[in-house]
């Protein structure tokens, strides 16, 4: 019955990479087949096996049609404008309230756009040149360049998905010399300067950007460091949807080995990095952190913190990486005590590094499931 399981697994393989492309085999929903094909082994039952394929083959490819769609087709443009029109009814003057942020002479302004995504001003005071991140809703970030009276340089996207790239090109028309930065293999709308891992982007005399390549939410999505040493402050890391205030993003386009890889990027940067992510997300995260870790006073501080600024519907951005070490689970899947929390231990024939990415598929699985109560 072992032989049948594993064959049976093999071949689900092999038939959703030939359906899919290679790009999408290993999303966290088929990462789960594995364990419930041996469960239903274990039943001696092989019309259960048969099923158990079957229902999630159906899930897959449904999930799969639906996230194409969004991600590769003009009909998620189209949801995304649809979306972007409820949220500035909803909020006509943002979902969140935020302070400008100024280190000798670098001024961050966050955003609000969408429901609950964020995009980046980044200004060089002394020119006037800015740079944008994720500038989704094109005429938040367009009105905020007008009232800063600056000059757009720079779009630094980091990843294709709507709620981050959609106002690119519209951006790019009304600013003729601005050039876009992004991953070429992520199709990123209007990108005109295509970035490897550890390219470094400037603008003005203070902005230095250096882009890293982290795949897992997608398979070309970046971050962005913004150098401290020019400035003589603290850098800023700008993560997209790769980390979140005491979370991490979903990996629709990659597996737990390749995100574990990303967020330990992340993980090597100095203490002191202020984290700008893409989502509003940190009273959510947090609560979540506070099931798996009730203990830990960092987390606790964090949250208590959180909820009066979400009370008042204000920005809980940035945190620093320091914080974000001690709180959030996705950043912290080599410690002890949150392995014990999952139940989890490392095999014999276990590597370290395969452990971990165990760990972190399973805190993901949890995040998904506790997202959905």
């Amino acid at each position: 019955m072992y032989c049948k399981c594993t064959l049976a697994v093999f071949f689900y393989s092999d038939l959703v990479q030939l359906l899919c492309g290679s790009d999408y085999c290993t999303l966290g929903l088929f990462m789960k087949l594995p364990f419930v094909l041996v469960l239903v082994t274990n039943s001696y039952s092989p019309l259960g096996i048969v099923t158990v394929i079957i229902k999630k083959t159906c899930c897959f490819l449904v999930f799969w049609s639906r996230y194409s769609l969004y991600a590769r087709t003009k009909l998620g443009y189209v949801f995304y404008k649809r979306q972007m029109k409820k949220a500035r009814e909803k909020y006509p003057s943002g979902h969140s309230r935020t302070q400008p942020t100024t280190i000798n002479g670098i001024k961050i302004i966050p955003v609000p756009v969408l429901s609950d995504n964020y995009s980046y001003v980044i200004i060089d005071t002394a020119s006037s040149l800015a740079a944008v991140v994720d500038p989704a809703d094109p005429q938040s970030v367009q009105s905020c360049l007008e009232e800063e009276g600056v000059t757009l340089e720079a779009i630094l996207c980091t990843h294709k998905h709507w709620d981050h790239s959609g106002g690119n090109r519209a951006l790019k028309r009304l600013h003729s010399s601005c050039r876009v930065y992004g991953n070429l293999m992520d199709n990123i709308p209007g990108l005109t300067h295509p970035l490897t891992d550890k390219d470094t982007i400037d603008v003005g005399t203070k902005l230095r950007f250096r882009a890293f390549y982290t795949p897992g939410h997608t398979v070309g999505h970046m971050i962005y460091l913004l150098d401290g040493r020019v400035f003589g402050g603290p850098s800023s890391l700008f993560s997209g949807d790769l980390v979140f205030l005491s979370g991490c993003g979903r990996m629709f386009e990659g597996n737990a080995s390749t995100m574990l890889s990303s967020l330990d990027t992340v993980g090597s940067l100095n203490d002191d990095t202020l984290l700008w992510p893409g989502h509003e997300y940190a009273e959510d995260n947090l609560l979540f952190a506070a099931e798996l870790e009730p203990g830990n006073i960092t987390r606790e501080q964090k949250l208590q913190w959180v909820l009066q600024q979400r009370g008042q519907r204000l920005c809980t951005s940035p945190s620093t990486l320091a914080e974000e070490k001690q709180y959030n689970p996705f950043l912290r899947s080599h410690a002890q005590d949150l392995q014990q929390a999952l139940g989890l231990q490392q095999n014999h024939d276990e590597d370290w590094t395969s452990y971990r990415a165990r760990v972190l598929e399973e805190l993901r699985r949890r995040k998904d499931i506790y997202k959905s109560r």
